[in-house]
């Protein structure tokens, strides 16, 4: 739809706009991934029954995203365009879902909040990844989805500490952070509303300085759209599942093993770190000072992620240095970036010292740093311009099957291969990263690679 036009090429701030939505989807996942498995675990979740409770989230997401894909391939709205509406809608119903999320007052009402969340970010989200395929020419890609990464590593940082950051306001102030046996922390609940806020005010600073290029031939285009119909619309997503290129079926496998880890992080550090590493496990049987030694911890462990999207911006920042002045090799970079986040996983399981966390989830950044932008730079230089939105969508179901599988019960592997301590939850997910890291090779699509 947008491949005849010959693309402009665009600033360093043009991009930066384009992309400053992403913030605000960041602060939405750093917030639920950091912190909702500690609301779970306040409102009486087992540990082990954390990654099931997870569930709903990426279910939603596999059938969300692809529909959502197709659905802005085939919209055009005269003043919000293509790929805006979707950024709207999804920041509006996720700033709700973030505010109340953390005042659930039971577990049901906590894993509702989680399932409507997630959805909410997907919606905005995957349009967000089609939009720079959308707007740059083919040698600004890689640059464009890094600049999305450095957003999205200021994003994870911020909110990560948002908690303890609160926590030291109110202390400095003479605030008591309220703690009690079966209530979410008030620390908790002020960073969730702060993450509300920037959450729709970052879009909304992408919706009014970035616009869209229109459809080429808008009558061909509205007729196209009036004659789909739904189960056209559900035919052709399962055609391009079924016939998706060879590429994505590669990418696919690294996506795999990569989400996999990930998602075994966000649901099983909290409760693995503050066990292992501080040696402060959710107290069972109560107790006011062991649930404030816990809390505490809980917060330091959503600091210390915080680094993790703190060093995916240091290195989304070389790279966007980099790839403004020369074609770098996208394979190679995601290689040796998955396998440097495995060994920061495999790190975690000998310290001693908390404090020496951060180095971990900093080895763990560059990971991160190189998942949001090279597998999509990949792709989008080999696939058909006028599928973007779709092809993403689809492209995503390889982010949510794997947290599902880890959900129903993947992440026990890790009891099996590695014993039944928590931490061995990280040392499955740093294996994980490693496999990713080494599935780079079954690359050899040149266009993908440079």
């Amino acid at each position: 739809m947008t491949s005849g036009y010959s693309k402009k090429q665009l600033t360093f701030w043009q991009i930066w706009n384009m992309s400053f939505g992403f913030l605000g989807i960041q602060f939405g996942f750093a917030l639920q991934g950091g912190h909702m498995s500690r609301i779970f675990q306040t409102l009486g979740a087992a540990k082990d029954d954390i990654p099931l409770l997870w569930i709903a989230a990426p279910l939603t997401g596999l059938i969300v995203q692809p529909i959502i894909g197709y659905m802005s391939d085939r919209t055009w709205h005269p003043k919000l365009g293509r790929r805006r509406p979707f950024f709207l809608v999804g920041a509006i119903l996720a700033s709700i879902t973030l505010f109340f999320a953390p005042y659930s007052s039971a577990l049901w009402m906590a894993v509702g909040s989680l399932w409507v969340l997630d959805a909410s970010i997907n919606i905005s989200m995957e349009p967000f990844r089609a939009l720079v395929a959308d707007k740059l020419p083919e040698n600004q890609r890689s640059f464009g989805f890094v600049i999305q990464t450095l957003i999205i590593g200021i994003g994870t940082w911020i909110a990560s500490n948002l908690p303890w950051m609160v926590s030291r306001v109110m202390e400095s102030m003479g605030m008591e952070v309220v703690q009690a046996e079966g209530v979410i922390p008030s620390d908790v609940k002020i960073a969730f509303g702060i993450g509300a806020f920037v959450f729709i005010a970052s879009i909304l600073v992408t919706i009014f300085t970035t616009d869209e290029y229109p459809p080429e031939d808008m009558e061909a285009f509205n007729k196209e759209k009036d004659q789909a119909g739904f189960f056209d619309g559900a035919k052709e997503i399962f055609n391009n599942v079924v016939g998706m290129p060879r590429i994505m079926q590669k990418l696919g496998v690294v996506q795999f093993f990569s989400w996999f880890a990930f998602f075994t992080m966000w649901s099983m550090a909290t409760p693995a770190l503050t066990e292992h590493v501080f040696k402060t496990p959710y107290p069972v049987d109560g107790g006011e000072q062991a649930l404030a030694a816990f809390n505490e911890s809980a917060n330091l462990v959503g600091s210390y992620m915080g680094v993790y999207g703190l060093t995916s911006m240091l290195f989304a920042l070389v790279l966007t240095f980099i790839t403004a002045k020369v074609i770098i090799n996208r394979k190679t970079v995601h290689l040796f970036s998955l396998v440097a986040g495995g060994l920061g996983f495999f790190l975690m399981y000998f310290m001693e010292d908390p404090a020496m966390l951060k180095w971990s989830f900093a080895l763990i950044g560059l990971s991160w740093g190189s998942i949001l932008s090279m597998p999509y730079a990949m792709l989008s230089s080999s696939i058909d311009a006028k599928k973007m939105g779709i092809y993403m969508g689809i492209f995503n179901m390889f982010i949510v099957i794997p947290q599902i599988l880890a959900s129903i019960g993947g992440i026990n592997i890790s009891y099996i291969l590695f014993g039944e301590n928590t931490i061995s939850t990280m040392l499955l997910a740093g294996t994980c990263l490693v496999i990713a890291g080494l599935s780079n090779l079954l690359i050899t699509e040149q266009e993908a690679i440079r």
